[in-house]
């Protein structure tokens, strides 16, 4: 059984937990030091916070399997069999398209103009420390290499029967039920004043 392929930035990965300490550092000063409503502010907007860092660094994703792809985006969770994706494609943007039209965002796969450019250039030898070079071929910036080893699973994966069956959407209510809360919360505290 093939092992399921991850795809994730690991600037974002980087970043959100970056923020994350930020927002502890901030929030834990705020709740411990601070004085009146303070504490209580800040505990809900830790809570409406948090929950959104997570969702745009630490949760996108991209797994692609023998049978299907699956794109953890930061509200949703979309499982595509390979026979439902109609094509895989990057532009400024990097999607799978399904069958019934229905695009979707590949959040986890970055896109990067100016990498596009170097390696058009033919400059780097190094794009995404990968280690590609002119030897191996054309060198390609890493997102659009992302979605190329995905194009190629999926062209040898989409006929096989273990691969069809139907497209599902998942909203992502752990992500999605923190932040409302933190956001009413919030709303409240501030509109009592």
């Amino acid at each position: 059984m093939l092992k399921d392929r991850v795809y994730r930035s690991s600037g974002s990965v980087a970043t959100g937990a970056a923020l994350l300490g930020l927002a502890a550092w901030l929030g834990t000063d705020a709740i411990v030091a601070g004085e009146g409503r303070t504490p209580w502010l800040a505990l809900a907007t830790l809570i409406l916070v948090v929950p959104l860092i997570i969702a745009f660094t630490l949760r996108p994703a991209v797994y692609a399997g023998p049978d299907r792809l699956r794109v953890r985006n930061p509200f949703r969770l979309i499982v595509l069999p390979w026979g439902q994706v109609a094509v895989l494609r990057s532009g400024y943007s990097n999607e799978a398209i399904a069958v019934s039209g229905k695009k979707f965002q590949l959040w986890s796969i970055p896109v990067s103009l100016r990498a596009r450019k170097r390696a058009a250039r033919g400059k780097s030898g190094r794009l995404g420390g990968t280690g590609a070079s002119a030897a191996d071929g054309p060198l390609r910036a890493r997102g659009d290499r992302d979605v190329d080893e995905l194009r190629e699973l999926w062209e040898a994966r989409q006929r096989e029967e273990s691969a069809q069956g139907e497209v599902s959407v998942r909203w992502a209510w752990e992500i999605l039920g923190p932040v409302a809360a933190g956001a009413v919360v919030l709303g409240i505290l501030l509109a009592v004043g």
